[in-house]
């Protein structure tokens, strides 16, 4: 199988032949030209010849042997190197047979010449030297024709070359352009639009393999590259449009998470909760209705919360479910993920669901650490098969559902405390101020009927003063207790709330109330601010009503940590000497609210010194709530706080 010259063979091949064309070119011609050279050299030498032989006639003439002599020797010189030549001149006779038959015939005429000059008849020979001298001049002429004759000759062969070879230089470059483009311009400007054409987005471009030289393999190489490109871009495609499918299911179900994140945070009830759930939960499945059933805490029955999508008198029908009744109550033990076909007449395990026309159930239960919380129905009217990734999403959701009802279980909890928790804290109150003066009151009213029974006025008048003064006392003390339960921080910094508290203290007493705060530091934490409030006003209630005082100085320390003091000059007291059953209930309340936050409470006092009122907080009151249990920094503001509390 014959193969044709590959395209680089082709080129070498080109090539050298023009190389050896202009190397065999040139050589030809320098070899002419050195020959031209070697002639003009010759002409020149033999044009010696002709002086020398007047000047040895003219030596002849004078008699001068000498003279004659040298320039023999000089003419033998001349005539030995025209015939031999000398290439390092160059010097060479264009011999031809002209040219050798002027050369004999000159140098026949220097033999005879020299004959007729070596004659010794004296006079006779110098009359016979001017006519050979004559004779040999015109064999010089001869001789030196023949070879201009000869160098004329090379040269229009020279001539001719020359122009032999500008034809051949024309010859050769119209070959090598079309050789050029047939070989390589258009090859390669196929090339060019293909790529062109690909660049543009054509993949279906192909190039016609019509030989096979390096073009041809090079379009072989460029169909298979747009094959795979071809063939990559439509894989590409179709896995592109695959994630794109993928994507916008995570995305819709990422949208349906955050949907049910939000109805979980915001919903304010279980029924809310139930309602928007169950309206997402049919748009992310696409299913024709969906239900939230709750369960009781025994499992017992299941009850309709909400439904979307339920036609009319279904909800009716399905408003409360024995357990185990149909699939769409399922028991604790066996409950998990199910898809229900919806069976013909014979099928009466859902007949309402036959009756309006579904033909799929599916049921996901929802769970709560362990415990069966609800139970989530969505309803087909065709046949529906659950992929995976819906059943993750749909169990996902279940548990958002979940967290959901737990949270708002863990609120209701949470608001129940709280509510206890104040209660308990109005009860104390009530009890260690108002109960107190109630009970004193009770006492008086007793000794005040005695004293009417018995006609002591005396006696009589003084249980009214007694009433009269406990009246005023417990009035006053429930206006305290409504200050107190009103008092809210509005700013991050306590200093106001201080200042307005010592405005009102003020106002109550009619002693002079000073604060002074120093350093800086972290604001404090509001339900901290709020038990530091009240155990500064509870201090100021006490100064009030037993330190007798003149002054109030109220001291607060930012840095490093905080610390309060509320000094007064009044009577002092001791505090080891205060019974718990004591009507100084205020250190019980000020030490159980200091326990609060976990702060060191410390009073220090003495009979007729005055009472200073310390309390210390922890570092982390400033950033967050503190602990409802004291820890072991805390431990000792309990301990000491102990003896005074209700």
């Amino acid at each position: 199988m014959q193969h044709k010259p590959t395209l680089t063979t082709r080129l070498i091949a080109t090539g050298c032949a023009f190389l050896l064309l202009a190397v065999v070119s040139i050589g030809l011609t320098l070899w002419v030209t050195w020959k031209l050279e070697g002639g003009a050299a010759s002409i020149n030498e033999a044009g010696r010849l002709r002086l020398y032989a007047v000047r040895m006639a003219l030596a002849l003439h004078d008699d001068d042997a000498a003279r004659l002599h040298e320039l023999s020797g000089k003419f033998d010189a001349s005539m030995q190197l025209l015939r031999t030549g000398n290439p390092a001149r160059p010097l060479f006779v264009p011999w031809s047979a002209d040219v050798h038959a002027g050369f004999d015939a000159l140098e026949a005429h220097w033999q005879h010449a020299r004959a007729a000059w070596a004659d010794p008849e004296g006079g006779h020979a110098v009359v016979a030297a001017a006519g050979v001298a004559d004779d040999f001049v015109a064999s010089v002429d001869q001789f030196v024709n023949a070879m201009e004759v000869q160098i004329s000759r090379w040269t229009a062969v020279l001539h001719v070359f020359q122009i032999f070879m500008l034809g051949m230089a024309v010859v050769a470059t119209v070959v090598f352009m079309v050789m050029s483009y047939f070989l390589v311009l258009a090859p390669l400007s196929r090339m060019q639009h293909a790529l062109a054409r690909v660049r543009q987005g054509d993949l279906a471009t192909r190039v016609p393999v019509d030989s096979d030289d390096e073009f041809g393999q090079l379009a072989q190489y460029f169909n298979q590259m747009a094959d795979a490109l071809q063939s990559s871009h439509e894989e590409l495609e179709r896995k592109v449009s695959e994630k794109t499918a993928s994507v916008e299911e995570r995305n819709q179900r990422l949208s349906a998470l955050y949907a049910v994140s939000a109805l979980v945070a915001d919903a304010g009830g279980l029924q809310v909760l139930a309602q928007g759930f169950a309206r997402i939960v049919r748009e992310v499945a696409g299913a024709d209705a969906a239900m939230v059933r709750w369960s009781d805490a025994a499992n017992a029955r299941y009850v309709l919360l909400a439904g979307d999508g339920l036609p009319p008198g279904f909800a009716e029908r399905e408003q409360c479910l024995d357990t185990g009744a149909c699939v769409c109550s399922q028991p604790k033990a066996r409950a998990r993920l199910s898809v229900v076909t919806v069976a013909d007449e014979g099928g009466m395990r859902l007949p309402h669901c036959h009756e309006f026309g579904f033909k799929s159930v599916i049921s996901v239960p929802v769970r709560q650490h362990q415990q069966l919380l609800a139970q989530v129905t969505v309803l087909y009217r065709q046949e529906h098969r659950l992929t995976r990734d819906a059943r993750e999403l749909l169990e996902t959701m279940a548990q958002h559902l979940a967290n959901g009802i737990e949270g708002l279980r863990v609120s209701a909890l949470e608001r129940e405390a709280a509510v206890a928790e104040e209660r308990g804290l109005i009860a104390r109150e009530l009890h260690d101020s108002i109960a107190q003066s109630l009970a004193f009151l009770k006492i008086q009213t007793e000794l005040l009927q005695g004293a009417i029974a018995k006609g002591d006025d005396v006696a009589r008048d003084r249980s009214v003063d007694e009433l009269r003064e406990g009246v005023r006392e417990c009035y006053a003390d429930v206006r305290e207790l409504l200050v107190h339960f009103r008092t809210r921080t509005q700013d991050e910094d306590i200093e106001q709330a201080l200042r307005s508290t010592l405005s009102k203290f003020e106002l109550q007493s009619g002693l002079p109330a000073h604060l002074s705060m120093q350093g800086q530091g972290m604001p404090l934490a509001p339900d901290v601010q709020i038990q530091v409030l009240h155990v500064v006003q509870e201090a100021l209630s006490n100064v009030r009503k037993h330190a007798q005082a003149r002054v109030v100085q109220v001291s607060v320390l930012r840095h490093p940590h905080w610390r309060f003091e509320v000094r007064d000059d009044g009577r002092g007291f001791d505090p080891r000497a205060v019974s718990p059953d004591s009507l100084h209930v205020g250190l019980g309340i000020m030490a159980d609210r200091a326990s609060r936050v976990g702060a060191l409470l410390r009073v220090d006092s003495r009979p007729g010194e005055g009472t200073c009122v310390t309390l210390e907080l922890p570092r982390g009151a400033t950033h967050t709530a503190a602990p409802d249990r004291p820890d072991a920094e805390t431990a000792p503001a309990a301990e000491e706080a102990a003896p005074w509390k209700a």
